[in-house]
């Protein structure tokens, strides 16, 4: 009596599943996921045309060369499609790079003089990617700004004044702390996979922290507080790790790409 009730439950459990789930309407489900996807595309390429219609985009083939080498090593480590990644190099002595919705990094001139090292520059780049590959920019978007008026910059004639709202989310705010640890970590997961020591992106974090000569508002970490135990949690997890430090580019196309930078 006992195993015929068990099996009566389980029956019945079974088909209150099967009848919840015929109940959902897939079509609207995706549809929403993919009307997502649409937004961000869309927004990325509204904001990047804006950018590049306002600010000095450099095409030096040897400049853009050697930074996709740089990026490569990440991604080819860690499954990551370089192709998907739009990026893009602007002329402007900020200590500065960011990750746009629809895959766009932007990276600075500037940031690429300043960097003591090619490590130090991939730390910030795999940062960045993070954002990308983990979603964090619309996430940050959509809770600050909100999913509709986002929309309302692509579908209605609101494009100006919510494209000012972007800028200043983007540019005067950091992510959550969580999303800016999940980056971290997930930058240095990145070098460690392609054998690029990652003590340098700490060391960068707290150099650009105790940095008092230059203004704040140009620094890439002045949109990524708390800098100092940035760099020091980045140390107590890779303790004990087997690191590589795998150079690549040489120490000369390095220093040449810099001087490139300084010039441009």
């Amino acid at each position: 009596m006992k195993i015929a009730a068990q099996g009566l439950a389980i029956v019945f459990t079974v088909f209150l599943i099967w009848f919840g789930l015929s109940q959902l309407d897939y079509v609207s489900f995706f549809k929403v996921k993919q009307n997502g996807q649409d937004l961000e595309t869309a927004l990325g390429e509204l904001i990047w045309d804006e950018i590049a219609k306002t600010e000095d985009v450099v095409l030096n083939d040897s400049l853009v060369k050697t930074l996709d080498k740089l990026i490569n090593p990440l991604c080819e480590a860690n499954g990551i499609e370089r192709d998907s990644l739009k990026v893009h190099i602007i002329e402007k002595d900020e200590i500065n790079a960011f990750a746009l919705p629809n895959n766009h990094l932007v990276v600075y001139t500037g940031l690429i003089a300043d960097c003591k090292n090619q490590q130090a520059l991939q730390g910030v780049l795999g940062h960045e990617i993070a954002h990308i590959e983990n979603k964090h920019v619309m996430k940050k978007l959509s809770k600050e700004i909100g999913f509709s008026v986002l929309l309302s910059a692509t579908t209605g004639g609101k494009a100006g004044e919510v494209l000012k709202e972007i800028f200043r989310t983007l540019s005067s705010s950091a992510y959550d702390r969580s999303l800016e640890k999940e980056a971290d970590i997930t930058s240095v997961d990145y070098m460690i996979a392609a054998d690029i020591d990652p003590k340098p992106l700490a060391d960068f974090m707290y150099e650009m922290a105790m940095d008092s000569q230059m203004p704040k508002e140009m620094y890439w970490i002045a949109s990524h507080p708390e800098s100092e135990e940035r760099a020091q949690y980045i140390l107590e997890y890779i303790k004990g790790k087997k690191l590589k430090n795998k150079a690549t580019i040489t120490e000369k196309e390095w220093q040449a790409f810099q001087k490139l930078a300084e010039q441009q």
